[in-house]
């Protein structure tokens, strides 16, 4: 069930756009089987990350549900058209805050940039058991 399309105008305040979507959008939370929120961003939120995860850590459990990431590096310069993001970090800086909010929530972390795929957690635990299978089968 997709019930939620968060813009944050030009801000990366991900801490107000989760809680609207906790407080609003998960009401009624007895009604579903499961819960599961998607972020997909391009760099890192306004707060700081030991906030969110304790923040998410918190919600998660409360509500049953998870967070789940989808980071899109991308390459461009900010101009004097575009309103400069309250905190800046690089990719690398960026992805590793993620992962700890991600891992707060049990959700998963996916790591996209215009070369590919850097990180995914599914994709590690594909080639996990891909690898676990031709061990199997080579014994």
């Amino acid at each position: 069930r997709w019930v939620l399309n968060l813009q944050c105008k030009g801000s990366r305040n991900f801490l107000s756009a989760l809680r609207r979507a906790v407080e609003v959008d998960f009401k009624d939370k007895d009604k579903h089987k499961s819960q599961g929120l998607y972020l997909l961003t391009t760099g890192i939120p306004d707060q700081e990350t030991h906030i969110l995860s304790a923040y998410v850590a918190e919600v998660c459990r409360g509500f049953d549900l998870q967070l789940h990431v989808c980071l899109f590096s991308v390459m461009e310069e900010i101009d004097s058209n575009r309103m400069m993001p309250a905190r800046c970090a690089n990719p690398t800086e960026t992805a590793t805050a993620f992962k700890e909010i991600v891992q707060a929530a049990n959700g998963r972390f996916h790591w996209f940039g215009e070369a590919g795929i850097f990180e995914s957690d599914d994709i590690t635990v594909l080639v996990s058991e891909v690898e676990k299978a031709n061990s199997y089968s080579q014994k």
